[in-house]
């Protein structure tokens, strides 16, 4: 049996930051397979991207990984403890999307500590995390902003302090400059990067780009639902 795709040996991390493996996972949506038996394995602190095209199944990949699908078949652990069918508010993992998913209602430091309240932190203490956390992405005063008065580039910043604030133990960023120009994407990239690096957090990355793939720890090819060679 071929052992999973890796950048690090077993045995070296454990616990809530340890080891995230994905173990023979296969997702169908009708009779179209997404996902086809999918395995591997990032380590605590490490950098991971899945590269294909568009239709390869990348992001259900991802989503399974991060709580959002559950698979037909196989399963999820952190640190060894299967997570398969644990829902995403309960796992304690950040998420960053193409289309930067926040929220019109809320300005923008609300958006920020949204998750903080999630979490039973008191309103004085969330928002000045917040605050803390929109000046390290370079929005620091923006707060009672409303969010349709950014540009995308502010809202992805804004949606980078939202998945940092609250310290995840790993980060899933789906096409995270999807949405964005080419200047703007590499200033979000390279501050997503400079946060992930800082933080010391586990990162797994949808990406078609493979410029952006090649800055990361391990990089893992799908086509058709398959990690390829």
């Amino acid at each position: 049996m071929t052992a999973a795709p890796r950048a690090r040996s077993a045995g070296e991390n454990g616990g809530e930051r340890g080891i995230l493996a994905l173990n023979g996972v296969t997702r169908r949506f009708g009779d179209y397979t997404a996902v086809d038996n999918v395995s591997f394995e990032v380590g605590a602190g490490e950098l991971l991207a899945l590269v294909g095209a568009s239709g390869s199944g990348k992001t259900t990949t991802l989503r399974i990984a991060a709580g959002y699908e559950v698979p037909d078949s196989g399963t999820v652990t952190l640190g060894g403890r299967d997570i398969t069918r644990v829902p995403p508010e309960r796992r304690g993992f950040g998420m960053v999307f193409q289309h930067y998913a926040l929220f019109p209602h809320m300005p923008v430091e609300e958006n920020v500590a949204f998750g903080l309240a999630a979490r039973g932190v008191n309103k004085v203490d969330r928002l000045i995390k917040a605050r803390a956390a929109l000046a390290s992405v370079g929005l620091e005063g923006a707060g009672s902003r409303p969010i349709q008065s950014l540009s995308g580039g502010e809202q992805q910043r804004v949606a980078l302090a939202r998945a940092f604030v609250v310290k995840p133990a790993l980060l899933f960023a789906d096409e995270p400059t999807g949405s964005l120009d080419f200047a703007t994407g590499e200033t979000v990239m390279a501050l997503m990067f400079e946060l992930n690096r800082e933080a010391g957090t586990t990162l797994v990355l949808v990406t078609h780009d493979s410029d952006i793939a090649a800055r990361c720890d391990q990089q893992l090819r799908i086509e058709a639902g398959r990690i390829r060679a």
